[in-house]
């Protein structure tokens, strides 16, 4: 993998002018760019298709009984997404069923990543959530369950990834959200690192959103991340 193609930009916005705009202007700088929630409900498969110039990382984090997970899973495959992801959360029997879902599409299929811990969490937020451990332990542990149940990889807060990297060895895909360039706002996630730190602990794809997307030129802010992951 080329240190370019590491950069995935998150395209959050539920405008789909303004997301085509965005991925022209980072495409050749991103090896990935990623569609959530918030433009696939609002703009649905007509707005996904509009998106072009490289693959798209479908993150919609799937998270229901197996039988629907599986549903959605061979729902999203007539797009090609190259990753799709799950909640580790949703336990073992939905991580294979999503795993036997995305099979189906043979040498297309989407990576099922499973989430972990979403970076917006820290421990006063698992604790108030009847979690009594530390963000670092249940990241471990759901990565654990999600990897011996068929995900191809991980999402995780950069602050867990050398860990992860440790334990789960280097087959596994780890895709790393909450980076901020050093300098920039780190808005509503808790656990940050800058693109260079991600890389060097071991990540395999870093996403940046807004301190691209929000920035007066969003190419050249991703050519400046990708530059240094170099």
């Amino acid at each position: 993998m080329s240190e370019t193609n590491r950069l995935i930009v998150a395209l959050d916005t539920v405008d789909a002018t303004r997301a085509r705009a965005w991925a022209d202007a980072v495409a050749p700088h991103s090896g990935l760019l990623k569609v959530g929630l918030e433009f696939f409900l609002a703009n649905g498969v007509p707005g996904y298709r509009a998106i072009t110039g490289a693959p798209i990382f479908l993150d919609l984090k799937l998270h229901d009984i197996p039988n629907t997970v599986a549903g959605g899973v061979r729902a999203v495959l007539p797009l090609r997404p190259r990753m799709l992801t799950i909640h580790a959360s949703g336990g073992a029997a939905m991580v294979r069923a999503a795993h036997q879902a995305a099979s189906a599409a043979g040498d297309d299929r989407p990576m099922i990543l499973a989430v972990t811990v979403l970076t917006s969490l820290d421990q006063n937020d698992l604790h108030a959530a009847g979690v009594n451990a530390t963000p670092a332990e249940q990241v471990l542990r759901l990565g654990r369950l999600a990897i011996e149940s068929g995900a191809d990889g991980l999402v995780c807060s950069p602050m867990e990834v050398a860990m992860l990297r440790q334990a789960l060895g280097p087959a596994v895909t780890l895709v790393v959200p909450g980076i901020r360039p050093e300098g920039a706002d780190t808005g509503d996630q808790a656990r940050t690192m800058n693109p260079a730190q991600a890389v060097a602990a071991g990540a395999d794809w870093i996403v940046v959103g807004r301190p691209v997307t929000g920035a007066p030129d969003p190419g050249a802010a991703a050519a400046a991340i990708a530059a240094s992951i170099r």
